[in-house]
């Protein structure tokens, strides 16, 4: 054999052994739409009763004056209030989640689905066209759920602070306004005080928070599955291989979450203490300005207070992160058209 066609076959066989070999991604027209979204209800309602306590404990932590560990936390929460405690506005959350679930699903493999066909017909690479719309997709589904979703938020928050003694007798001037017997009666009461727009506190640090953080992890897991993939290719690397699939989805998940929560925590503290918490002056009771919560959190603790909760919102985040993404390709799975 000539030189030219031994360095032709070797080049041949580089290329071959370096190609990752990821499973056909499944889009929005193989989906069987109401097995998608029937399936997905009771999956996701699922995810979110087991990760519901941790949702407790981050929010109870981000609107404490104090820095308080999450021990202490759960053992006054449980010592005070018992099982309950921990899933106080859970009803409410849950009604919510599963709209706001389905118009995220919706809007997300819409949304992927055509940027993909856009991005195919531009000539960009696999890799940065999958970028590209797990990004563009993760910020439209955000918007589209936090329109749902806020509302849903701004009650069951309020209800799972409900009973956190130490938020009036530390913070003057700042006032918990959650007296309330269930989430009807927190809608109910919302809607007097404040009107339909106090559903929608902290509605545009919502979609600072969500919208770019939804669009980076989308993003990230995108990049961190093809280079995950390619790193273990020789164990994973068979296209029917469910069980590889999983954990590479998994790895991908948690290593695009660590840095979401991080970076958009202070925003999500200031967002939670706006939907929580209430201004008193002159005897009057008054939503927060964004500037009075940060003043606030500055007076408490400095820039550190809007860390609180950086632990459970973490753990939460990952957690959630992990099994969103696989319960959500499983969900994928299972509601794919079969083939006539």
């Amino acid at each position: 054999m000539s030189l030219g066609a031994l360095m032709r076959e070797e080049k041949r066989a580089t290329t071959s052994s370096s190609q990752v070999h990821m499973p056909k991604d499944i889009d929005w027209q193989m989906l069987d739409k109401s097995r998608f979204f029937f399936l997905g209800a009771a999956l996701f309602s699922g995810v979110s009763t087991a990760l519901y306590p941790i949702v407790v404990l981050k929010t109870r932590q981000q609107v404490s004056p104090t820095r308080v560990s999450c021990a202490n936390i759960s053992l006054a929460i449980a010592r005070l209030e018992g099982l309950k405690g921990f899933y106080k506005g859970f009803g409410t959350s849950l009604l919510g989640t599963i709209p706001a679930r389905a118009l995220y699903m919706a809007a997300l493999e819409i949304t992927k689905s055509g940027v993909c066909q856009a991005t195919a017909r531009l000539g960009l690479s696999d890799t940065t066209a999958m970028a590209v719309a797990n990004g563009a997709a993760g910020l439209t589904s955000a918007v589209a759920a936090q329109i749902v979703w806020t509302p849903i938020d701004v009650v069951s928050q309020r209800l799972m602070v409900q009973g956190d003694l130490s938020l009036n007798k530390h913070l003057p001037g700042v006032i918990s306004s959650c007296r309330y017997t269930n989430g009807f009666d927190a809608f109910r009461k919302i809607l007097y005080t404040d009107g339909p727009r106090g559903f929608y506190r902290g509605f545009g640090l919502s979609i600072l928070t969500y919208a770019p953080s939804n669009a980076v992890w989308w993003a990230s897991y995108s990049l961190a599955q093809k280079s995950i993939w390619s790193r273990f290719k020789h164990t994973y690397g068979r296209k029917d291989d469910a069980g590889g699939s999983m954990v590479v989805q998994a790895l991908s998940a948690a290593t695009a979450s660590g840095c979401s929560a991080l970076i958009t925590m202070p925003v999500d503290t200031i967002k939670t203490r706006l939907q929580v918490l209430d201004a008193e002056e002159n005897g009057r009771r008054q939503a927060m300005t964004v500037m009075q919560t940060v003043k606030s959190l500055m007076r408490e603790g400095g820039f550190g207070a809007c860390y609180r909760g950086l632990g459970p919102r973490w753990v939460s985040m990952s957690m959630s992160a992990t099994t969103m993404i696989t319960t959500y390709e499983f969900l994928k799975r299972l509601a794919t058209k079969k083939q006539r």
